[in-house]
């Protein structure tokens, strides 16, 4: 959703009928690598089932470790194209016309809102970028966490632990 809002900036399909967004907005990290390469992994986190056949366990936990793997590079994707779009900064009308006026401060102006009065339209372009930006880098962390922790737990459980040769112990008195 973010993603999406970054298109059309205050609402508005002015500046996108125009083609005055940020280039970096255009690679779409949010929808592709937040979500789409997400959706893989989302689903075989939630339909990790329990079998009681050892090959079919050790099967479905290499499973989860590649959609973990698919889920981090999705993230990974999403963290560092948010995080070009936030250096860059937005495509602005400025005092000299179109452009980049933040492109060569190396995201500093992220720091500086009393900078952000050269961008004349679109209206509080910057706090909408940088604000829906910051939203996309938030939830890629999230999701880098979420698929790390599984691809460990994966691991864990195809390699360390095979179901075949797991003991049962019983407490006889």
């Amino acid at each position: 959703m973010a993603n999406l809002l970054l298109l059309f900036p205050m609402g508005e399909i002015t500046y996108i009928q125009e083609d005055r967004l940020a280039s970096y907005i255009w690679y779409f990290g949010g929808l592709g690598g937040g979500g789409a390469l997400m959706l893989f992994p989302a689903v075989v986190f939630i339909t990790l089932g329990k079998c009681n056949c050892c090959w079919n366990e050790s099967l479905m936990m290499c499973g989860s470790v590649l959609a973990a793997v698919v889920g981090l590079v999705g993230s990974g994707y999403c963290f560092v194209m948010s995080g070009f779009a936030l250096v860059q900064g937005p495509q602005c009308f400025t005092s000299f016309g179109w452009s980049y006026p933040f492109a060569d401060q190396s995201g500093r102006y992220v720091l500086q809102p009393e900078t952000w009065s050269r961008c004349l339209q679109p209206v509080h372009i910057v706090e909408w970028n940088v604000t829906l930006l910051f939203v996309l880098m938030g939830l890629a962390v999230l999701e880098f966490i979420i698929c790390l922790c599984q691809l460990g737990n994966g691991l864990v459980n195809a390699v360390c632990r095979p179901c075949c040769y797991k003991q049962e112990y019983s407490l006889n008195a």
